[in-house]
C-alpha cells in the first residue's frame, strides 16, 4: 500500500541502514494486515480491492500511522489502542457488522 520511502518520510527517518529498512518492511507487512482487519476487508477479493483503490489515501494513511507505531513501540506496543486508532482512522470505510 505504500513505499519504503513513503514510510521513510512520515516517520522521518533518515538512514540507509538494511537492516534498519528490514524492519520497517516488517512492520509495514504486520501494519497492513491490521489496517485490513481493522476495515473489515479482505484484500485479493474484487470488493476488497476496489475498496482500498476507491481510498487509497485513506488505507495509505492508516498504514504509514501504525507502521509508525509498531516502530516507535517496538518493546512496549499496545496493540489494543493501536487498534481503536485505527478503527477511527478507517471509520468513514469499516464495513458494519453486529
Amino acid at each position: 500500500m505504500v513505499t519504503l520511502q513513503e514510510l521513510k518520510e512520515y516517520m522521518r527517518v533518515t538512514t540507509s541502514d538494511p537492516e534498519e529498512e528490514r524492519v520497517i518492511l516488517s512492520l509495514e507487512s504486520s501494519a497492513e494486515d491490521l489496517v485490513l482487519s481493522a476495515a473489515r476487508v479482505e484484500a485479493g477479493t474484487s470488493e476488497g480491492e476496489a475498496l482500498i483503490s476507491d481510498h487509497a489515501a485513506l488505507f495509505s494513511t492508516a498504514v504509514k500511522y501504525a507502521t509508525a507505531y509498531l516502530y516507535e513501540h517496538r518493546e512496549s506496543a499496545d496493540h489494543n489502542a493501536l487498534a481503536k486508532d485505527l478503527r477511527s482512522i478507517l471509520f468513514p470505510v469499516r464495513e458494519a457488522r453486529f
